[in-house]
């Protein structure tokens, strides 16, 4: 019988390894799970069917379904050719376009909020003013008291005849209970988890999350960013005094980005095409261009990453980032110290403290190199930094859900907007310049001198980062 096992459990991991080899991934990251196949028995087998599994390319929609989208879509879109923008963000719209198909669109409006009371008091009037359908999409929505004026309004407004559709990440609202969402479903709110995970299911979901923060309301206004829905984002949580965070509220033609968006993860789940389209008139002479890209473990290719090389592998002047983890591929990070090393004015804002001590410790891990290349490191003092956001040059910009590390690029489903416009990217500056009035700047001669024992934990956890 223990032969037997053994000879199981010998098939099993060697089959394991052709797979990884066969999906000729990175090199490092094939030996890497090679090697803990090999060290670690079992626990090997079990870490590679919840982080190691590929589903790259799977198909969220079929193409026919996706031109029967766009063909519902009456939004006009834009050439970045003829907007006067400069070489380097026609090239980035048309990276996006290779990349996703996304289409370059108006801005008519756009509000930024940099704290939870702002957002939430205009997303609530917003849901209460719609009239024919909202859709609605967050990694967390919690049951506090955001979270349930939030659902009473979205249950008032389906009773009122309104179509309203709710997502919800399964894994990122774990801690809700499942009355809470019943509630809105009783009340006629269409409302699924994504990539619920039960049994025997947990292998194959439980690491793929949808990420996404997003809202769309009568395909006149919609939101974006990285706020979710919960008390936290208002009063700073339990551990800190505040919470900075960036969102945005749009309206134009680039809300249709949005609505197509959440159609395509709507239809993901099983739900049928929506029908509802974006109606809205031309903007004559925008002054903001938009286009939404989204990535995640489906994607051919790790599109919102790749749109950061892009942008700060042709910077020319400056690249302001905001991220709450701070974990880099290695492309990434070599493009950061190329910049600057090639004088690029680069700056990279942290939390002191974020709200994962294991995070905190694996982002600590790359400052060093970054320090070495004269990278200017902040750590923002006044609370949680929750922002994902990054400035380059006069022009671009970009807000969305997509943190700086491998879990954002490798594993979420993520969607930023890319902003094109002097007077956009000069508000963006100016906020992040109120910002770095709450940090402290890392000093390398004093950052060289962290414990012994705390420099070694954060090369052990280091290791850890693709999965964390």
């Amino acid at each position: 019988m223990r032969n037997i096992i053994f000879a199981l459990y010998a098939l099993t991991t060697v089959s394991i390894i052709v797979v990884v080899l066969s999906e000729n991934r990175n090199p490092v990251k094939s030996l890497a799970w090679v090697t803990v196949l090999l060290l670690l028995p079992m626990v090997g087998i079990i870490l590679y069917l919840f982080f190691g599994r590929n589903i790259q390319n799977t198909r969220k929609m079929s193409r026919a379904n996706r031109r029967r989208l766009k063909r519902r879509e009456s939004a006009p879109t834009l050439d970045a050719r003829s907007l006067g923008l400069s070489a380097e963000s026609v090239q980035q719209a048309s990276l996006a376009k290779a990349l996703t198909g996304a289409p370059l669109y108006a801005v008519s409006d756009v509000r930024v909020y940099t704290g939870g009371e702002a957002k939430f008091a205009d997303l609530k009037a917003d849901l209460r003013s719609a009239r024919r359908y909202i859709n609605i999409e967050y990694y967390i929505f919690e049951s506090d008291s955001v979270g349930t004026e939030i659902a009473d309004i979205l249950i008032e407004r389906a009773l009122a005849g309104v179509v309203v559709r709710v997502i919800y990440d399964h894994v990122g609202s774990f801690t809700v209970r499942n009355r809470f969402f019943s509630r809105m479903r009783r009340a006629g709110v269409q409302i699924y988890p994504f990539f619920e995970v039960t049994f025997p299911q947990l292998g194959t979901r439980i690491n793929w999350r949808n990420h996404r923060k997003l809202c769309v309301i009568d395909g006149r206004t919609g939101y974006l960013g990285g706020m979710n829905i919960a008390d936290r984002y208002i009063t700073g949580g339990r551990r800190f005094a505040t919470w900075r965070d960036t969102h945005v509220r749009v309206e134009g033609p680039v809300v249709a980005a949005l609505q197509y968006s959440f159609a395509v993860d709507w239809h993901f789940m099983g739900q049928p095409l929506i029908e509802e389209s974006v109606d809205v008139e031309p903007v004559s002479a925008p002054a903001i261009a938009a286009h939404l890209v989204t990535s995640g473990p489906t994607s051919a290719w790790s599109s919102v990453a790749l749109m950061f090389h892009k942008a700060i592998a042709g910077a020319k002047r400056r690249v302001y980032i905001q991220t709450p983890y701070f974990l880099p591929t290695e492309p990434l990070l070599k493009d950061l110290t190329t910049a600057s090393l090639a004088h690029v004015d680069v700056r990279i804002m942290l939390p002191r403290h974020s709200d994962s001590r294991l995070l905190d410790l694996a982002s600590s891990s790359y400052i060093t190199e970054c320090l070495r290349a004269g990278v200017k490191i902040y750590f923002y003092e006044a609370g949680m930094l929750h922002s994902k956001c990054i400035i380059v040059d006069d022009e671009f910009v970009t807000i969305g859900s997509t943190n700086f590390d491998f879990r954002s690029f490798e594993h979420n489903f993520e969607g930023n907007l890319f902003f094109y416009s002097r007077d956009f990217n000069r508000q963006m500056t100016d906020i992040y310049r109120e910002d770095l009035t709450r940090c402290s700047r890392v000093i390398p001669a004093e950052w060289r001198r962290r414990p012994l024992a705390r420099r070694a934990l954060e090369s052990v956890v280091r290791l850890l980062s693709p999965i964390l």
